[in-house]
């Protein structure tokens, strides 16, 4: 699915040094690549605070924290994506409330929203699912209207472009109060081991969240607050800085194997090719078919022909055991239970050969003959 050793390769000589250079200086915590790389980030991003944390899922709960919700307060989350954005809102004592997707962008449908908010709604998490952004124009004027924060789970689509209205165009995680991403390795800025992040404009909000994430001190010993540690360390932070400067020219490629793929598959009756946002660039964090034949038949065939594929999600968020005691029974999910049978992603990375595009494409194909 990700061939990471051939995107190193590409850039060893740049890797290794910035990884020496943090290794001579023995600043392995809170060292100064840390700073330089959240410098560099928030420039790229256009956005005044990037606060670095040790996951993605730390970067959700450190951002959940830092807006000092109430025990049962609600946050809306959409109902197909991974545990980590609603396991936050439970662990914290917050309920989360899950609402179905869009058919063709796979992310929180605005019109769902509209439907379970209510007095006790403090918040929203849109995911940019798979690299594509949520409808953020309509979740800003329901945010706007209802008094509530946006936490974007931006951890598949960094560096993606979203129109705000005609003339504005800003980056996903720069839009609402509070933007989280994840540099796990196999995503399109990815480490070498665990990493995270939180993008803010909010000054007051930013000094919050790098004290929550540092037991909740700004000065050594004096805690205002009871926090977490939660820290990105300095090689990692080396690293990325390193991959940072090829963010563009990752996505450009992972759009370049989605044309590919979606050149190959449009004209097949049994697979829907992922759909784009008009209002914004899609990252390919994953190509996900939805397959309307036999997808797991059609998993089973590409294994036995060498070829990698991954079901996200199988089980979504109000089947899970973990939250069943939290689920309104009377909540129906039908996009959410469509799309659990029939999503299969394809190997999507920066170093896919067009040799191993066809060989894939043409399998793929000749499953339904």
């Amino acid at each position: 699915m990700v061939d990471l050793h051939k995107q190193y390769l590409k850039i060893k000589p740049e890797i290794d040094q910035a990884i020496q250079t943090v290794i001579d200086s023995t600043e392995f915590i809170k060292g100064s690549a840390v700073k330089t790389f959240e410098e560099n980030l928030a420039q790229y991003l256009n956005v005044k605070h990037v606060i670095s944390c040790g996951n993605g899922t730390d970067a959700l709960q450190l951002a959940l924290m830092a807006l000092n919700l109430k025990a049962q307060d609600e946050v809306i989350i959409p109902n197909f994506t991974f545990i980590a954005t609603a396991e936050v809102v439970a662990l914290l004592g917050l309920k989360p409330v899950f609402v179905d997707v869009n058919p063709k962008t796979f992310t929180i449908c605005p019109e769902d929203i509209k439907k379970v908010i209510t007095p006790k709604t403090k918040a929203i998490i849109p995911v940019h699912l798979f690299g594509q952004a949520a409808e953020m124009n309509e979740i800003l004027s329901l945010a706007l209207t209802n008094n509530l924060h946006i936490i974007e789970d931006t951890a598949q689509a960094l560096g993606a472009d979203y129109q705000l209205g005609e003339h504005i165009v800003q980056k996903l995680g720069t839009i609402g109060t509070v933007g989280c991403t994840s540099f796990f390795p196999s995503k399109n800025l990815g480490a070498f081991g665990d990493g995270g992040a939180l993008f803010t404009n909010n000054d007051e909000l930013a000094e919050r969240i790098k004290m929550l994430a540092n037991h909740g001190m700004k000065v050594k010993y004096y805690h205002e607050f009871v926090g977490i540690n939660s820290r990105l360390d300095s090689i990692q932070a080396a690293i990325l800085d390193v991959k940072l400067n090829y963010l563009d020219q990752y996505n450009k490629a992972r759009q370049k194997v989605a044309k590919f793929y979606n050149k190959a598959f449009k004209s097949c009756e049994f697979l829907q090719i992922p759909q784009t946002s008009k209002y914004s660039s899609h990252t390919f964090h994953q190509y996900t078919l939805l397959v309307k034949k036999d997808r797991d038949k059609l998993k089973e065939h590409l294994l036995q022909k060498n070829i990698p594929s991954m079901i996200y999600f199988p089980v979504n968020m109000n089947n899970q055991k973990a939250f069943a005691r939290k689920i309104n029974k009377s909540q129906t999910f039908p996009v959410s239970d469509m799309l659990s049978k029939e999503v299969l992603s394809l190997p999507m990375h920066t170093e896919l050969t067009n040799k191993q595009l066809e060989y894939i494409a043409e399998n793929v194909l000749n499953f339904f003959k």
